[in-house]
């Protein structure tokens, strides 16, 4: 998908996640990522990818972005959209965990833009990209453990 199927809003979404982007910290992969999500008031919360020297505690672009909105006070499930970039051949794709963090946090329905630097899209929503997510229900009391 081309850049003229998004609508202006999406467009302007991917431009912000881009102008995150460039804010990456990622002095050991030198992949730079970058998200925008987008909150019920049509505000946007940035986030880029922060490495660290000790792998396991890195974090994308996507997770900060989230982290960051909701430490500005805004509710889990009330965000719009979330845009995603990457110098990728093919458009770049949330990590597992990302898609964990997005099922809590936001609408199955949530549109999830993903892009890369050429200009190419594709869109999904965030029950597509985890079926049979476990969620806050999955921790119900009397729920059998899954072996």
């Amino acid at each position: 998908m081309n850049a003229a199927a998004l609508s202006p809003g999406d467009r302007m979404l991917v431009k912000a996640a881009e102008e995150a982007m460039n804010r990456a910290y990622a002095p050991y992969s030198r992949f730079h990522v970058g998200a925008a999500l987008l909150d019920a008031e049509g505000g946007v919360h940035h986030g880029c990818n922060i490495e660290n020297a000790a792998y396991g505690a890195t974090n994308c672009a996507e997770r900060t972005a989230l982290f960051r909105a909701i430490a500005d006070g805004k509710k889990a499930g009330s965000f719009q959209a979330i845009a995603i970039i990457g110098n990728t051949e093919a458009p770049i794709t949330p990590c597992g965990v990302c898609r964990q963090v997005m099922v809590e946090l936001c609408d199955p329905d949530m549109p999830v833009i993903m892009s890369n630097l050429q200009g190419d899209f594709e869109v999904s929503t965030v029950s597509q990209l985890l079926p049979g997510a476990f969620t806050p229900i999955s921790l119900t009391k009397g729920e059998q453990p899954h072996s």
